[in-house]
């Protein structure tokens, strides 16, 4: 089985916990709302599916291009000549779709045992996440 899911807009990252001065913790506001998006498309699309064994991620991440940008840098990033090496580290992008569809599309996050995550610019920021189920192998 083979989990597809396209999730619009800017790709966010996984923000690291804030400590209050009182001690408690808490998840930045952003970084729940997207995990919510992103669970809510899951839910939508494949109710009750969830992957077992071990499961190969890939995650791609289209970025917003600059308004600013000249027309011959556009090109060059829409060809995927130009890549961004900016913020959202990639890690932290896998860190929040991977977080946000665990208990959902598998039982635990320790389940992905090859993961994949790209970044291209488009003039349609989103991020799309295929998931399978790695046949074949012992778990």
């Amino acid at each position: 089985m083979k989990i597809k899911l396209v999730i619009p807009g800017k790709p966010m990252a996984k923000q690291r916990p804030r400590v209050l001065k009182n001690g408690i913790t808490y998840t930045p506001k952003q970084t729940v709302n997207y995990e919510t998006l992103v669970k809510q498309l899951y839910i939508e699309k494949y109710f009750q599916k969830q992957l077992s064994g071990p499961i190969k991620a890939t995650i791609t991440a289209y970025m917003y291009i600059p308004k600013s940008t000249s027309k011959k840098k556009k090109a060059l990033m829409m060809e995927n000549k130009i890549l961004p090496t900016k913020k959202p580290d990639w890690d932290n992008i896998g860190k929040i779709i991977t977080d946000a569809l665990n208990g959902l599309a598998y039982g635990d996050d320790k389940q992905i045992v090859d993961a994949t995550v790209r970044k291209f610019y488009s003039d349609k920021p989103r991020v799309e996440v295929e998931l399978e189920k790695i046949e074949g192998v012992e778990e």
